[in-house]
C-alpha cells in the first residue's frame, strides 16, 4: 500500500446476489458449494446469508427495491473473462467429478490457468458465475 492511497481496505467482506428463488440458493450455496448457512440481521426484506472462509455470500430477493435476479447479460466470448466470483477449495479434478456426477453443468473448463492452478466454472441458481480453483499438486 503506498502512503499516498486514500483508504487502507482490509479483506473483502461479502459479495450480494439477487435471487428468484431462495430455496434453490439455499441448496446450491449449502449442498453444492459446502458454505455455512449463518444469521443475518432482522432486514424486512427475505434473503440469506452464507459463510465461505472470511467472507460472505448475501442472497438477497428479488424485488422492486432490489432488481432483477442474475447477472448483466454477458456480450463477450469467454465466461472467465467476465463477471464473476471464485472460491478456492481443496482438489479442482475432484470437485469436477462431483459436480458431473450431482448432474451440475460446467459452464467452462477444466483447464489450469498459466500458473499451474485448475480452475472449473459453474453458474449458481440465478445464471451468476462461480469459479471453483485449486493450488497446483505439491
Amino acid at each position: 500500500m503506498s502512503d499516498a492511497s486514500l483508504l487502507s481496505v482490509r479483506a473483502i467482506d461479502h459479495v450480494a446476489v439477487i435471487a428468484r428463488d431462495l430455496e434453490a440458493s439455499r441448496h446450491f450455496y449449502e449442498e453444492i458449494l459446502g458454505m455455512r448457512s449463518v444469521p443475518r440481521p432482522d432486514f424486512p426484506f427475505p434473503g440469506l446469508w452464507f459463510q465461505a472462509g472470511k467472507t460472505q455470500i448475501h442472497v438477497i430477493f428479488e424485488s422492486d427495491e432490489a432488481g432483477a435476479a442474475g447477472p448483466a447479460g454477458f456480450t463477450g466470448t469467454m465466461p472467465a473473462r467476465g463477471h464473476h466470483m471464485a472460491f478456492e477449495l481443496d482438489d479442482c479434478a475432484v470437485a469436477v467429478d462431483q459436480l458431473q456426477a450431482a448432474g451440475i453443468p460446467i459452464a467452462a473448463g477444466p483447464r489450469s490457468r498459466p500458473d499451474g492452478f485448475r480452475q472449473v466454472y459453474i453458474h449458481d441458481p440465478d445464471g451468476y458465475l462461480v469459479e471453483l480453483f485449486s493450488a497446483p499438486p505439491g
